[in-house]
């Protein structure tokens, strides 16, 4: 079986929720839980660093926020962060030092580590992204099934039961994701893997992998 746990996936000394994602031992046992943690770390941040904007949602002083972005809370907008135009963050999201959220991208329950790139028109929900994932223009996580059962991990032969009914996508560290694709329920993309523009994911990509179709998965050649 592919390694799917936080520590195989997440570099966390490049998130502020370090000790926050410590305590589980798969990324999505978080996802429960992010809302009240943002509400909690966010009490505790530097004033010196972060305004407070009122209605739960933390600024960084360093980041910039384009006005046409809307953003509720509860939110952390981490050092150095871009919210570019017409971003729409719907609440429980942390938004990682240095990441990128772009034009009319929706994000919602999710963490994403320091310089995550969702640039444009993405849909990330119930999701996180690791250190420098990117997801190219127009490709989404899905994070509810068509037909509303609770969400399983299939892993090599081997399910795991969630329990969560929404659930999107669990990126490792430095994950490219092609343009237009759609990241199914429950995926789980191991650390450096690539996902081919307009592939259709579900289940568990093994690091250090090329997703190129359903079906055909394959190891990079080190150099």
């Amino acid at each position: 079986m592919a390694d799917i746990k936080i520590k195989d996936l997440y570099t966390l000394d490049e998130t502020i929720a370090k000790d926050f994602l410590s305590k589980f031992e798969y990324p999505w046992e978080a996802l429960p839980h992010i809302k009240d943690y943002i509400i909690e770390l966010g009490n505790t941040l530097d004033k010196e660093k972060y305004d407070y904007i009122g209605d739960n949602v933390w600024i960084a002083k360093s980041a910039k926020v384009f006005t046409s972005a809307y953003i509720g809370g509860p939110c952390i907008i981490g050092e150095e962060a871009e919210v570019r135009q017409c971003a729409f963050i719907r609440g429980s999201a942390i938004v990682g030092a240095g990441a990128v959220v772009g034009n009319s991208t929706e994000l919602k329950n999710v963490i994403l580590f320091n310089k995550v790139q969702v640039p444009h028109y993405n849909y990330v929900g119930d999701s996180i992204l690791g250190y420098k994932a990117h997801m190219g223009a127009g490709s989404i996580t899905s994070n509810v099934k068509s037909d509303k059962k609770l969400v399983v991990v299939h892993n090599e032969g081997t399910d795991i039961e969630t329990g969560l009914k929404k659930f999107g996508a669990m990126l490792g560290d430095n994950v490219e994701v092609g343009c237009n694709s759609v990241l199914n329920p429950g995926t789980v993309i191991g650390k450096q893997s690539n996902v081919y523009p307009t592939s259709c994911v579900r289940g568990v990509i093994p690091e250090k992998s090329i997703f190129k179709k359903s079906g055909e998965v394959v190891k990079k050649i080190e150099d």
